[in-house]
């Protein structure tokens, strides 16, 4: 799938809105362009759509209006579960995680899900985990053992053992205090520059948003959007 041009986005939004069921409009009109090696900031208040929109990157939906384009190819053409399982990793505020299993065991799952092929799953976990400043200690404990720091370690390892193309991130620091969302904030950057990914993270936090590389700022309840430095 790849068209050659890294040096263009990889993920495209064009004129892409959103409508329910009902007939209410929630999005409308994004222009939005995702590189690789960079981090984003989604915003706004509550019911501006930003869930929606990343439900829409991830294609568990699909825009009603426009188009949203990965590496130049519309998703609506991609087989929806090949995209998802392979190109686009998500971390969750409530992490997610599988209780009844291990750190390890959790992002080894993942990868197996994925389909994709690897010499050994179990060293590429820790070394995943190892990416997120967990140690061999510690990512042998059942889940409900870890904090909460610890298990939104465990979930963004998850999200990168299949080396997916796009990180999206959905309120990730919500449930966590202030040093260990410095720290979670550090990792996603390192996976923006030192990994290449694109990383687009929803968040309520002027913190957060002030880290990012841009910020994409939903407008409350009309969905216009507005780009931001």
């Amino acid at each position: 799938m790849n068209t050659g041009e890294n040096s263009m986005s990889l993920l495209k939004l064009e004129n892409v809105g959103y409508r329910y069921d009902s007939g209410n409009k929630i999005l409308n009109g994004l222009d939005y362009t995702f590189e690789k090696g960079k981090m984003y900031a989604v915003t706004g208040k509550s019911g501006a759509g930003k869930t929606t929109l990343l439900s829409l990157i991830s294609g568990l939906a699909s825009p009603t209006e426009g188009s949203i384009l990965f590496e130049g190819k519309d998703i609506k053409t991609i087989d929806r579960y090949h995209y998802r399982s392979r190109y686009v990793g998500v971390v969750f505020q409530q992490f997610n995680l599988l209780p009844h299993l291990n750190a390890v065991e959790n992002v080894t799952l993942s990868m197996r899900a994925s389909g994709k092929k690897f010499p050994d799953r179990q060293k590429r976990a820790m070394d995943m985990l190892s990416k997120v400043d967990l140690d061999e200690n510690i990512v042998r404990r059942r889940i409900l053992k870890l904090s909460g720091g610890e298990q939104q370690r465990v979930a963004i390892a998850r999200a990168l053992s299949y080396d997916p193309s796009i990180i999206l991130a959905d309120e990730p620091t919500g449930n966590l205090d202030l040093n260990t969302q410095k720290d979670i904030v550090d990792i996603f950057k390192r996976m923006a520059k030192d990994e290449g990914k694109c990383v687009i993270i929803v968040t309520h936090s002027p913190e957060v948003a002030k880290e990012s590389d841009e910020i994409y700022e939903l407008a409350p309840f009309s969905g216009k959007a507005a780009a931001l430095g």
